[in-house]
């Protein structure tokens, strides 16, 4: 058999999904065609312009303003406006005889079958023998789709349910029709998780599958729970969100955000297909829900749901809750539970749901009703909705973004604490997991020589959870890879040859403890290693520099402490250019300040796409001080070509600092200079980064990895450059753009990244421009508009960024 390749997807259906979805294969580099209806009649602008139904911008509009609403959304569909020109457009009448050049057809058409039926019978006719052709329904089953369809068409299709929005959320759910073939399957399987960058599980066709089922289960038992409890909206969104690992728009507002139409329609679904259930009436809508139904509250989209903003006769703007007894809109209240403040302290997120499950007061009774009811659901979905437990959590996970699973939660809590909440609910858990238990099985994961384990229930034993083999997971190879470990850092070994350092510190801040542990990672690797990975699976690589310390350097005057530490940071990052083994850094999430210094200065770089990547100091009161200031003057200089593009190139790097530019994806990246085409590589799934990244260090060792000489050859602009710039931050503060103090700050970079004043064009080192980046720091980090801004993100909290 051939291999199947996926040069060309045709998407039919436009609207929020389809856009998005054709939006991310063109992330991905596969050519897309979009395609949608035909309008029915002219509008109002069309008129105007003495357009007819047949002019093709008629024909296409829908397809069109459709694609662009998405494109100019927040967020971003696209990890680069430049990838839009790989779709395509055009309309279900004239252009439906194109799908034959697609390798994948996606049909993303309105939620109704007989709609879905007459598209899939269009497409039957035009679609050339063998393509993949899929449905992305979120609750239809697949087998009413296919029927009556060609052979051919009923063994090459199954469901693919993305979430949205596609680019972000990770879970790719494969529903399998009555005749999908095996190889469709493995096929789909394989390319979400490697090219899509998803979380691919393979579900059962049951009405709303795996996320969806267990997902709005959750939301509904809520809805009911919370009026039972006398819960507030505040306190619900406080209880559900980052405490137990869920993302911090935590119940309500995603309700607000997704959109409760969309929850009702999915939970009415649930409702009418599933009347056998033991469920079954939490899906029924409570009558709280139906009211902000009829009134049209539906969240963002109508201007309010559970949330709503208003504007004040101050002019001021306030987000109003909504008192669910009484439906009317009152100011915010503050929620505040003591069981949570005992978590306070607790870093990691599983530690904390005993301490929850055990509180005295409100929340505590809260966990543990809401627990107990999730575990004895997700208990009893097995077999219905999947054979394998681990899918439910890793639909959880990518899908609805929690931490942790149903089945991870319940075994942090103890697998017998958890049925004890079940029980005290008057709720029995399904037979297995007693079976289980009297099996000798006391938890249903385990961790064993680096990978995962779920425990199976047919053959009662846990067995290896499949595709782990292209990933490094450190919290299983930790606790028998650890070489050193202090306050900031673990060091790994990976095998092979290669370490890993991964940042343990607070929101991963680079302090001092984080710089000796690199130190120290490196001096291991040059006496009995290979290469050197920086790599880690936190939410974000870092947050910046501990400003904490600066400001307490500052604050007591300490200027040879903080010289001294400024210059620490400087060694560090140039000591990863310089090691004698080579350096491979993976970004991923917030990279910012310190953390970008370090990308900058690897030897190579693979960047997760969803990597946030600058240099933000500026919004502190300081230039870059760890080598930044010093390599994008360096890297401008590298592409000087000719005396009248070179201020101006110099200019660019000089604005990515000035503007302190973060990237919205590591594509972006590229045109900030902070990553480098052809040498540095971007990975879409970032389960698979530290595995690349390990795999890039090993080629550049196997290759005959020399460490590069210190470079003496950076062209420098001197005055020429120095006044260009100073004129600039004098007319931006004339014209109330900057202040004062911003002036200051932006004339210190432009000293340094013009080489100071000096009279001509002159070739330095880069130490050179370590010293004048030093300089410039120090005399920032001490000036009194600067100690104000530090002190003020400290009592926020806030790391090292704007």
């Amino acid at each position: 058999m051939s291999k199947r390749r996926i040069n060309k997807v045709a998407v039919i259906g436009s609207g929020i999904m389809g856009s998005g979805i054709a939006c991310h294969f063109a992330n991905i580099g596969v050519e897309v065609l979009l395609l949608d209806i035909v309008p029915r009649e002219l509008n109002d602008a069309e008129k105007k312009k003495g357009l007819t139904l047949e002019d093709k911008a008629v024909r296409n509009r829908i397809v069109n303003d459709d694609l662009q609403k998405a494109i100019k959304s927040n967020p971003a569909p696209l990890y680069h406006k430049d990838f839009a020109k790989r779709i395509s457009t055009g309309n279900l009448e004239d252009d439906i005889s194109k799908v034959k050049t697609a390798d994948w057809i996606i049909e993303v058409v309105v939620e109704r079958l007989d709609i879905k039926k007459q598209v899939f019978e269009n497409l039957d006719k035009h679609r050339k023998p063998g393509t993949l052709i899929t449905s992305n329904t979120s609750g239809i089953p697949i087998k009413f789709m296919s029927e009556g369809r060609s052979e051919d068409f009923q063994k090459h299709f199954c469901g693919t349910h993305f979430f949205n929005p596609p680019r972000y959320l990770k879970l790719f759910e494969i529903i399998p029709g009555p005749k999908t073939s095996t190889e469709v399957l493995d096929f789909l399987n394989g390319y979400g998780e490697k090219f899509l960058g998803k979380t691919s599980v393979i579900a059962k066709d049951t009405p709303a599958f795996i996320g969806n089922r267990i997902g709005i289960f959750g939301i509904q038992s809520l809805f009911h729970q919370v009026k039972e409890m006398g819960l507030t909206v505040e306190e619900v969104d406080k209880l559900t969100g980052p405490v137990i690992g869920r993302p911090k728009s935590a119940t309500f507002r995603t309700v607000d955000v997704v959109g409760l139409d969309t929850l009702v329609h999915v939970a009415k679904g649930i409702y009418d297909n599933v009347p056998e259930d033991e469920e079954h009436g939490i899906f029924q809508i409570p009558g709280f829900i139906d009211t902000m139904m009829e009134k049209k509250w539906l969240g963002s989209k109508s201007g309010q749901g559970f949330y709503k903003k208003v504007k004040n006769d101050d002019g001021s703007s306030e987000i109003l809750t909504l008192d669910l007894n009484s439906l009317d809109y009152r100011s915010a209240k503050k929620a505040s539970f003591g069981t949570l403040e005992k978590t306070k302290s607790v870093d990691k997120v599983t530690d904390r749901f005993p301490i929850l499950i055990a509180g005295e007061d409100k929340a505590g009774e809260f966990y543990r009703k809401n627990f107990g009811a999730m575990f004895a659901y997700v208990s009893k979905r097995i077999p219905e909705i999947t054979d394998e437990l681990y899918k439910i959590d890793d639909a959880m996970k990518a899908g609805f973004g929690w931490d942790n699973g149903p089945f991870e939660i319940w075994d942090a809590v103890g697998v017998k604490k958890g049925i004890e909440l079940i029980k005290d609910l008057g709720k029995e858990p399904a037979a297995w997991v007693n079976e289980m238990l009297e099996a000798g099985v006391d938890s249903f994961y385990s961790i064993k020589d680096g990978n995962t384990y779920y425990y199976d229930i047919p053959q009662k034993k846990h067995l290896k959870v499949p595709g782990q083999d292209s990933f490094i997971i450190l919290d299983n190879i930790r606790k028998t890879s650890e070489v050193f470990r202090n306050n900031g850092v673990v060091v790994e070994d990976l095998g092979d040859g290669i370490l890993n350092v991964e940042f343990i510190s607070k929101m991963n801040a680079v302090g001092g403890d984080v710089l000796a542990g690199i130190n120290k990672a490196i001096d291991m690797a040059e006496k009995d290693y290979d290469g050197l990975v920086i790599a880690n699976n936190g939410k974000n690589f870092s947050v910046g520099a501990n400003i904490g310390m600066i400001f307490m350097m500052a604050v007591e005057q300490e200027y040879e402490e903080l010289n001294a530490a400024v210059k620490y940071f400087q060694d560090t990052s140039m000591r990863l250019r310089y090691s004698s083994i080579p350096v491979v850094v993976a970004p991923h999430g917030m990279t910012l300040g310190g953390g970008c210094e370090f990308t900058l200065h690897a030897d190579r770089v693979v960047a997760a796409a969803e990597s946030y990547i600058g240099l933000v100091e500026f919004g502190v009161g300081v230039i870059p001080g760890g080598g930044g200031s010093k390599e994008m003057a360096m890297r401008a200089s590298d592409l000087f070509r000719k005396d009248d593009v070179e201020l101006n190139t110099l200019q660019e790097y000089f604005l990515t600092i000035a503007m302190a530019k973060v990237s919205t994806s590591a594509y972006e990246a590229y045109d900030t200079g902070i990553l480098q085409k052809g040498k540095d590589i971007v990975i879409v799934n970032e389960a698979r980064q530290i595995a690349a990244a390990k795999e890039v260090a090993r080629m550049m060792a196997d290759q005959g990895y020399t460490k590069p000489i210190p470079r003496t050859d950076i062209k420098v602009l001197g005055k020429q450059a120095l006044g260009m710039f100073l004129v600039g931050t004098d007319q931006m503060l004339a014209g109330n753009y900057i202040s004062e103090h911003d002036k200051k700050i932006a004339n210190k970079l432009a000293y340094v990244m013009a080489g100071g004043d000096l009279s001509e064009n002159s070739l330095v080192s880069e130490q050179y421009l370590l010293d004048l980046e030093r300089e410039a720091f120090l005399s920032l980090a001490g000036e009194r508009k600067t100690l104000e801004r530090l002190q003020h993100m400290i009592q926020k909290g806030k790391p090292l960024r704007n």
